[in-house]
């Protein structure tokens, strides 16, 4: 072997244990993703809305999805979230009697509309919401989807229903769900004739057709409320959580919001 060539081994050997040493070497861990929880309805927009925010700013979210009212008592028992979006004024409100969000950072996002929705495949295509007995006529022998009282999209379903004197024909006829999302699955899989969901859960799902919309004048209005949360361990990542919602409250994150059929908050 020539002496060149020796050298030029052992160069070789050297820059493979080096690139060894550096693969083996540890990373440097970059921050934790912000936790959000998030109502349900608003599934596909904070999918799209975390995918544009971590590709602006780098930092990531982790979203977990679920009725506002189970997402604000997991928050009370020290679930890890950072920041909370809440599909009605009254689970922020519990929060924050509790001390468990920023109410100076607190602000609405959206707002949304309340509609009666079919089974695409069925041959309705209008319910007379003015007539006592319209939706009970329509369920034949079935059942109207609706989400559980406790959480915002029942409760709003539940009014709407009462001021427009229809929830008595079908009170004994409800198939409630755990959130809205629960309800909108029973009427795209046609398990149930009719459903009471918003009209972007109408909007993201194709298997469903809306047949009416209730007057916004039949229920309170449909707020989403969002603020970070105040671990009660005071861990979590407060200014990761304000920096998100400023981008959900900006420029980007509203036009995300009419894209995907949301309306602006109510001043």
């Amino acid at each position: 072997m020539t002496k060149a060539g020796g050298i030029g081994r052992r160069n070789g050997v050297m820059l493979l244990a080096a690139a060894a040493l550096v693969a083996c070497a540890p990373r440097r861990a970059g921050p934790a993703p912000i936790d959000l929880f998030a109502a349900a309805s608003l599934r596909e927009l904070l999918d799209a809305a975390m995918t544009d925010y971590q590709r602006h700013s780098g930092r990531s979210v982790r979203a977990s999805y679920a009725g506002s009212a189970l997402l604000a008592r997991q928050i009370e028992r020290g679930a890890p979230a950072d920041l909370f979006v809440s599909a009605d004024e009254f689970w922020m409100d519990w929060l924050e009697q509790r001390g468990l969000i920023e109410p100076a950072a607190r602000r609405r996002l959206a707002s949304n509309r309340l509609v009666l929705i079919v089974p695409a495949t069925t041959s309705i295509t209008s319910v007379n919401l003015a007539s006592p007995n319209g939706v009970a006529a329509r369920l034949g022998d079935g059942r109207l989807a609706i989400a559980e009282a406790n959480v915002p999209a029942g409760r709003y379903a539940r009014e709407a229903l009462t001021r427009l004197n229809l929830y008595e024909s079908v009170e004994d006829r409800l198939a409630p769900g755990d959130d809205v999302r629960a309800a909108l699955a029973l009427v795209a899989r046609g398990e149930t004739p009719l459903g009471v969901v918003y009209s972007t859960d109408a909007r993201a799902e194709p298997r469903v057709r809306v047949v009416a919309t209730f007057p916004a004048s039949s229920h309170p209005p449909i707020t989403y409320s969002a603020a970070p949360v105040q671990r009660q361990d005071g861990s979590g990542d407060p200014a990761g959580a304000k920096a998100f919602l400023d981008f959900l409250s900006g420029a980007d994150g509203q036009a995300l919001l009419r894209r995907f059929g949301f309306a602006p908050a109510p001043v």
